[in-house]
């Protein structure tokens, strides 16, 4: 799927005049718990974790003094010592409900992926099901679909956390990787049905549900079903989390159900001021295209060269940093959360915006208020373990680090390539621009005669109980999103293919 951002002044006697729509005021089964048995250690406790309180007691104290991350770590010790221990399932249980007070999605997700034992079908069901949906998540990450599917169907409907499993599902149906072939109409099936849950104290529901918006528009653009995708790409809420990706893909449904004026109307939207610092190097290359075929080349060539001037610097200040050979993935992580003031913000935001590096940094805070809470507390001062938990803290911040910093790498040279690739398709599109240019002028046609023999009317009106207002340059927050171009076509009357 293609993509472009922003906004070119077009001249008014010829070509694109916005209009914006506004809505009347009026109507404002098998293996759930069951695989890889769990990896045990031979490396013995610590001298201090030995001679102190057992493992599971201690973990217990510590997370009732909030300390939660200094108690992960000892409840993976009881689950390091094999599902014989007494506290074992108490501390598979008591690791589940620390996943949710942190919302981690690195360290104990990955404990239970690689502990995972079919004696955990003892669990109480509310535990089992989220040890099934994040060991679904780390399969899923790997590529293991059928894994992912199967810990994620064993999920029962009365669980809270059902709907966001059966996201993944639809995710896991509609992924090309799926063994033979992904299964596009039950992933539809399921996520216009996750779309329809009633609120009932589900977690992080509605952020799911607009996530299932997107999967249906998705999957109706790659079927080729353009009005239903852009039907789907309009349900989702306007200046939700997902907007501006939502109004991004809908410039190509749009493009695609042969509204190129709608589709211009999306990508103005996306770079109204409330946008600004997005990184969207594609919206400026599909804003082109929608000219190219209109013929209006002027507008085109216009729409690549706002491209250039504002995302060629962004890929000349990422270059030292994507072709780097010498910088660790700590440094990484530091121009990422310092800020190091030569990433451009655009790129800054979109990698600090990602959910994965959000939850990454909320770790780190809970890691130093752990520490500042432990340095500071009478109770372990001067206990032998107070060290202890010191330096398995930080050794918890610095692979959690770590992983920031290859997230941030991975992204940095990403975000060069996406420019990299986007410049080639501006070279591409000048050449048929020239070319076109060249047919039109040896066909003996005259694109000013054209123009001027077309009016441009504004857009009909969806309903009787809507208004439009003329676009004057000026964005007001309730206009953004009902934009709608009209636009004058310098092809001949046959039109191009």
């Amino acid at each position: 799927m293609l993509a472009f951002p922003c906004c070119f002044e077009t001249p008014v006697d010829r070509t694109a005049i916005a209009f914006l729509w506004l809505i009347p005021l009026v109507a404002q089964g098998q293996g759930a718990a069951r695989a890889n048995p769990a990896i045990q250690e031979d490396t013995p406790p610590s001298a201090a974790r030995a001679q102190g309180e057992g493992a599971y007691q201690l973990a217990e104290r510590l997370g009732s003094e909030r300390l939660w991350i200094s108690a992960l770590d000892y409840y993976a010790e009881v689950l390091k010592g094999g599902k014989g221990g007494p506290q074992y399932l108490r501390a598979v249980a008591a690791l589940v409900d620390l996943q949710q007070r942190l919302n981690d999605q690195y360290l104990i997700p990955n404990l239970l992926a690689l502990s995972f034992d079919s004696s955990w079908n003892a669990l109480p069901p509310e535990s089992i099901a989220r040890v099934n949906y994040w060991v679904a998540n780390v399969q899923l990450r790997r590529g293991n679909l059928d894994r992912a599917q199967t810990l994620l169907s064993a999920i029962p409907a009365a669980d809270p956390i059902y709907p966001k499993a059966r996201y993944l599902i639809g995710v896991v149906l509609s992924d090309p990787r799926y063994p033979g072939g992904p299964r596009y109409a039950e992933a539809l099936a399921i996520f216009e049905a996750v779309a329809r849950v009633a609120p009932k104290g589900q977690p992080d529901l509605q952020n799911i549900q607009e996530l299932a918006r997107l999967g249906i528009a998705r999957i109706h653009y790659g079927l080729r079903q353009y009005a239903k995708a852009v039907a789907a790409y309009d349900s989702v809420p306007r200046f939700s989390r997902y907007w501006n990706q939502s109004l991004f893909e809908n410039g190509f449904a749009r493009f695609q159900n042969e509204d190129p004026g709608g589709a211009l109307g999306s990508l103005q939207s996306l770079h109204a001021p409330q946008f600004s610092g997005a990184f969207e190097p594609e919206s400026w290359i599909l804003k082109a295209t929608l000219y190219y075929f209109n013929c209006l080349y002027e507008e085109s060539r216009g729409s690549l060269k706002e491209f250039e001037e504002i995302y060629l610097p962004i890929w000349g200040a990422l270059l030292p940093w994507a072709e780097s050979k010498g910088l660790s993935v700590l440094e990484y992580f530091q121009a990422i959360s310092l800020p190091d003031p030569r990433i451009p913000r655009p790129v800054l935001l979109w990698i600090r915006n990602h959910e994965r590096l959000m939850g990454v940094f909320e770790l780190l805070r809970q890691i130093d208020r752990e520490k500042a809470a432990i340095e500071r507390s009478s109770a372990w001062k001067g206990n032998p373990l107070e060290a202890e938990l010191l330096a398995s803290l930080e050794q918890n911040a610095d692979t959690v680090r770590q992983i920031a910093g290859q997230f941030a790498k991975n992204r940095i040279l990403e975000a060069s390539q996406n420019i990299k690739t986007f410049s080639d398709q501006a070279e591409i599109i000048r050449f048929e621009i020239v070319k076109a240019e060249k047919e039109l002028a040896e066909m003996g046609v005259d694109q000013r005669k054209i123009f001027e023999s077309q009016t441009l009317y504004r857009p009909a009106m969806p309903a009787e109980d809507w208004n439009y207002w003329k676009f004057q340059g000026e964005f007001w927050i309730d206009e953004i999103g009902y934009y709608q171009y009209t636009l004058k076509r310098g092809c001949p009357a046959k039109g191009r293919e």
